[in-house]
């Protein structure tokens, strides 16, 4: 394969620079959920209306064996980070490709300026969203790094040797591919983290890929896990005990309100939550 030639195959989706997911194979669809929980269920003697409630009732109210009978298999890939923060979802049947049999592709991803961003000083997993000073520099610098780790990979490999050793040098930012296999339950917990605003760009693009994907196979479901886990709010008891003040009409100043959590953050994030539903502090 030509040096720095990326290949796709068909009906692949591309993901940053030359990455891709594809969906490879699925297993069953919305009336698979409602079979199962139904498991006298004849074709044909329910109306569609009726298996979206019975969709919506499961979802509703976390009965999620059902949502286990349907599976999808993708072909993927990624940078060998968004691989390591991808494989912590340990609910899958995973096969990736090795550096031990196969000479590794010269295909590294290169971040552009733009996401070369400051580290956050409240999010230690996140960065704030402006730019470092240099950016276009860092950005080059990482290509220019990784031109010379791959030129010493094909050296190794040259000299004849062996391949999981040659390979030990290669930097994360290396593309790896896997088959990934996983049931839908499992799947939308992997997307419910992954697709979140504050999860990490480079595996958030992915997981969006994916759920384009879901939602087109299983538009019932989707619906129902977008309703009630996506767009949903959940409140701890703590929460609970201040909106019951505040639907009694009582009104709550921000200290009052800060003063019932002991946790910084905790009150922080549930202030900001009040006042994006509107609440006047």
């Amino acid at each position: 394969m030509p040096k720095n030639e990326v290949t796709y195959p068909e009906g692949a989706i591309k993901v940053l620079d030359k990455g891709f997911v594809r969906l490879v194979d699925v297993m069953g669809d919305d009336s698979s959920i409602v079979q199962a929980a139904r498991v006298s269920y004849a074709k044909g003697t329910k109306t569609v209306s009726e298996d979206e409630g019975l969709i919506r009732y499961l979802m509703r109210h976390h009965h999620t064996t059902p949502f286990e009978m349907v599976e999808f298999k993708f072909h993927c890939r990624m940078p060998i980070f968004v691989a390591r923060q991808w494989i912590r979802h340990r609910t899958a049947n995973v096969n990736e490709m090795s550096g031990r049999y196969s000479e590794m592709p010269d295909w590294f991803y290169e971040p552009t300026a733009e996401l070369c961003t400051t580290q956050s000083m409240q999010n230690r997993q996140g960065g704030t969203g402006e730019t470092v000073e240099g950016a276009d520099d860092v950005a080059t610098s990482f290509t220019t790094a990784q031109d010379k780790i791959y030129a010493d990979y094909e050296m190794y490999l040259q000299k004849n040797l062996r391949r999981e050793l040659a390979r030990v040098n290669l930097p994360v930012s290396l593309y790896t591919e896997w088959y990934w296999k996983i049931d839908l339950h499992n799947l939308f917990h992997f997307l419910r983290l992954r697709i979140d605003p504050h999860a990490q760009y480079e595996i958030r693009v992915y997981a969006e890929a994916m759920a384009k994907v879901v939602a087109e196979r299983v538009p019932m479901a989707w619906q129902a896990f977008e309703d009630y886990v996506i767009n949903a709010a959940h409140f701890s008891r703590l929460e609970i005990s201040v909106l019951q003040d505040i639907l009694k009409g009582t009104r709550l100043t921000r200290e009052e309100i800060e003063s019932r959590f002991q946790n910084k953050r905790e009150r922080g994030e549930f202030i900001a939550r009040l006042e994006a539903f509107g609440y006047k502090l």
